[in-house]
């Protein structure tokens, strides 16, 4: 899978994907079409869209695009293209003008650190296994490994990652699965097993379920 650049890319898999879910899970089957043709879609290049997930931790939706409108001017470039070289020119007093914290203003210049010189291997991600590039990514300050499955599904659009530290996911599952009981890690794993190799699209359409409109990350 090649590393998406540009704006509303979407997964050439994805019909593949909602006929296996379809076929094999009963939930799937009646849970894919209450969404039409609504499909993952990816944005942005790799940097700009993990400075933002960055950015957006423990914060609102709208005070992160504030913030992070704040940044895009301050680096002089586009909402979706960020030079990394640009940031790394920043002090941070100047990132803290914008509303970032000290410690976010250290993640990003960390980030940009690692791509400025190439400690990310970004244009060998396409040949590497999802593990590997989770390994490299939480290796950068302010990165785990949520973020790291958050990018692997949203920008690189693996089809089978299965975020089980993922909230959402969890609720999904007990909501549609365990008539709202709560779920293990464990339990959530298992069920997985029969969504592969397309886990991804199934927590796509979990969160769907609890919240219709995509996610945009």
């Amino acid at each position: 899978m090649s590393e998406a650049s540009s704006l509303g890319v979407t997964p050439g898999y994805w019909d593949d994907a909602c006929k296996h879910l379809s076929k094999r899970d009963r939930v799937m089957k009646k849970l894919i079409p209450q969404f039409g043709e609504a499909r993952l879609q990816s944005r942005g290049d790799a940097f700009t869209t993990l400075a933002r997930s960055i950015v957006g931790q423990q914060i609102s939706v709208k005070a992160a695009q504030s913030v992070w409108d704040k940044f895009a001017a301050l680096v002089s470039g586009p909402s979706y293209s960020i030079d990394p070289r640009l940031v790394l020119a920043q002090e941070t007093p100047s990132l803290r003008a914008v509303g970032l914290s000290v410690r976010k203003a250290e993640y990003l210049r960390d980030l940009a650190r690692h791509f400025a010189e190439g400690e990310v291997h970004v244009s060998q991600w396409q040949h590497m296994d999802d593990e590997a590039i989770i390994d490299e990514l939480v290796a950068i300050r302010g990165i785990g490994r949520w973020t790291a499955e958050m990018f692997l599904i949203f920008h690189l659009m693996r089809p089978n990652v299965l975020p089980l530290d993922d909230l959402g996911l969890l609720k999904g599952i007990s909501n549609s699965y365990f008539s709202g009981e709560p779920v293990s890690r464990a339990e959530a794993r298992e069920l997985g097993e029969c969504w592969a190799p397309y886990r991804s699209v199934a927590t796509w359409y979990l969160w769907r379920s609890l919240d219709p409109l995509p996610v945009d990350y």
